[in-house]
């Protein structure tokens, strides 16, 4: 009878049942290299069928329990496990280290081969670990993002950080085990290298200081409304990654810039805006010079009717009437002493309907003033903030405002400045007056 001695293998590393299916093949009279092929092949066969029974088993019972755990709790951590499919990773590995526990007794009698396979499978393990780890990463990554301390922190740059120093890892050892060197070896190889991998890996590189500058600064946040002009960028910070970050645009597009440039360039964050509770309203009516005068007693009395100027022109009165009293003001010119205009009741006037308006948040500046005059007019600019900071929320109050304030500064004799329409020119053509 043949035996495993023809191929010189040691009968302490034989397994008995690889030697008793070695001798149910040897009886059919088959050749010795035959004879281990149909013995190396039986065992593989069933070896396959047996791990995927076993790996059917097992992921299913976890996948059960792990449903079970979740319907049954109301936390969300069970939930994102299964969502990261933990259950089917540890499966692998588990099935991969059974593999690699089961090769030696698979090709016994075929060494070259079955070191070759080793070699794979110990890979394979590798990437299983690797696999496992990075869902495991997942789910952390999931769990802190429910956190409200870790809500707007970009875990996303610290997740790729750490799968990079796994692949790292994993690349060493692969290495280590295609090579049969020691890791150390290769990473003191890789050291003269360090040049190539620094302007490789430059975008990278910068992109994880970038990361830890912008979370240790607190500069901006997921969430943050961002703008910046030069790439674009006028919208909600959806993602910080460590390479790049990932804004949406009101216009709902999406535009990705390097997670270095937040240090590089400047850029403007709204997040002070939104967290003070108030936007700012900048904005100003030009009036035309040509329309600001004096007002007449009759006029005055006729905007004294106006509830919110009242109070504000029995004041004005008494401390004019005092003044030209006490300097004996010659009344025949306008021009002497001191008199109301109309700029200046309008002025007080909007001060008064912004400070009545309940959209308007009282506790923040508030002031209405004039700016220097130019070709275009007078302007008179509101300075105020509204009570939201919501977009449709501040342009309807904003409108609201100036809407109202269009159509009562008819009533304070004064002109809103509008270059000339067509209409006007025609109307000069024709010699007709400008109505």
């Amino acid at each position: 009878m043949k035996n495993l001695d023809l191929l010189n293998f040691n009968e302490q590393h034989t397994s008995s049942i690889y030697q008793y299916i070695f001798d149910l093949f040897d009886k059919i009279g088959l050749s010795v290299q035959l004879t281990h092929i149909f013995t190396a092949g039986s065992l593989l066969i069933t070896s396959i069928l047996l791990l995927i029974v076993i790996d059917y088993i097992f992921r299913n019972f976890l996948y059960t329990a792990l449903n079970k755990i979740a319907k049954r709790t109301s936390t969300e951590w069970d939930d994102l496990i299964l969502r990261n499919k933990v259950h089917v990773y540890i499966s692998r590995t588990m099935i991969t280290l059974l593999s690699r526990q089961l090769l030696p007794f698979i090709f016994l009698g075929f060494p070259l081969l079955a070191s070759a396979m080793e070699k794979m499978l110990n890979l394979l393990i590798l990437f299983a670990i690797y696999s496992l780890s990075n869902s495991l990463l997942k789910t952390a990554r999931d769990i802190l993002r429910a956190s409200m301390a870790f809500k707007d922190k970009p875990i996303d740059s610290y997740l790729q950080v750490v799968q990079i120093f796994l692949i790292f890892i994993i690349g060493t050892l692969a290495i280590s085990l295609l090579t049969g060197h020691s890791p150390w070896s290769f990473l003191v190889s890789l050291g003269a290298a360090s040049a190539i991998l620094m302007l490789v890996f430059k975008d990278t590189i910068l992109g994880f200081v970038a990361s830890i500058q912008v979370s240790a600064n607190d500069s901006v946040r997921v969430g943050d409304w961002i703008e910046m002009p030069k790439y674009g960028v006028d919208g909600d910070v959806l993602q910080i990654n460590l390479n790049n970050v990932k804004i949406q645009n009101w216009d709902k597009t999406i535009v990705t810039i390097p997670t270095y440039t937040l240090l590089s360039d400047s850029f403007k964050n709204y997040r002070g805006m939104q967290e003070t509770g108030g936007r700012r309203i900048k904005r100003a009516l030009n009036i035309k010079m040509s329309s600001v005068r004096y007002l007449s007693e009759n006029e005055i009395k006729e905007l004294k009717k106006i509830r919110l100027l009242t109070t504000y022109i029995e004041q004005r009165e008494s401390e004019i009437a005092d003044y030209n009293k006490i300097w004996n003001t010659d009344n025949t010119s306008p021009v002497n002493g001191r008199r109301m205009t109309n700029i200046g009741l309008f002025r007080a006037y909007v001060l008064a309907y912004a400070r009545h308006n309940p959209n308007i948040h009282q506790e923040l500046t508030l002031l209405v003033r004039q700016l220097p005059p130019s070709e275009y007019g007078i302007p008179l600019e509101l300075y105020m903030f509204t009570k939201g900071t919501q977009w449709v929320y501040f342009e309807d109050t904003m409108a609201d405002i100036f809407d109202h304030l269009m159509a009562a500064i008819k009533h304070f004799h004064l002109q809103i400045f509008e270059l000339p329409a067509s209409d006007d020119l025609k109307l000069l053509v024709a010699n007709e007056p400008i109505k």
